[in-house]
């Protein structure tokens, strides 16, 4: 897993920014990785993140300890651990989550459940994360082009 997304295409080639297949891999192994931690990671450090697989249990136990120790490494203390959500809204193909959809109106788009339903849990995943409050919003509209909602 990868691949970037086209809308990180500013920032991949030097990976200044955590690139949303972390952030998903952050997620599924419940660990708070910080900008401030990941701009002291080498870019050999940071590519190693990329490319390690997160997704059955014991992929993300090992992801978990290779990051808390790299961080631990760099700062001296670990990251915060976060709870793992048991059944996170990107895996439920089923229902469309309320800030996807009020996000995707305030930028004049309909997304159907069977649009929904076809994307990946990654494309979901950086949807939510790019339709919440508290993040810089810029990207929404080019990820809902690039994933051919629109």
């Amino acid at each position: 897993m990868s691949d970037f997304f086209k809308f990180e295409a500013d920032f991949v080639d030097s990976l200044r920014c955590i690139p949303m297949q972390v952030r998903f891999k952050l997620d599924n192994c419940g660990v708070k990785l910080k900008l401030s931690h990941w701009h002291q990671f080498t870019e050999q450090e940071r590519q190693t993140l990329v490319e390690m697989p997160c997704t059955s249990n014991q992929e993300c136990q090992k992801y978990r300890e290779f990051l808390q120790n790299l961080i631990i490494e760099k700062t001296g203390t670990p990251a915060k651990e976060l709870s793992i959500e048991e059944n996170p809204a990107w895996m439920n193909e089923k229902e469309i989550p309320e800030t996807i959809q009020t996000k995707a109106a305030e930028s004049n788009v309909n997304i159907a459940i069977e649009q929904w339903n076809k994307l990946t849990p990654l494309q979901r995943f950086a949807l939510i994360k790019l339709s919440r409050a508290s993040h810089e919003n810029k990207n929404f509209y080019p990820a809902v082009q690039e994933f051919e909602l629109v």
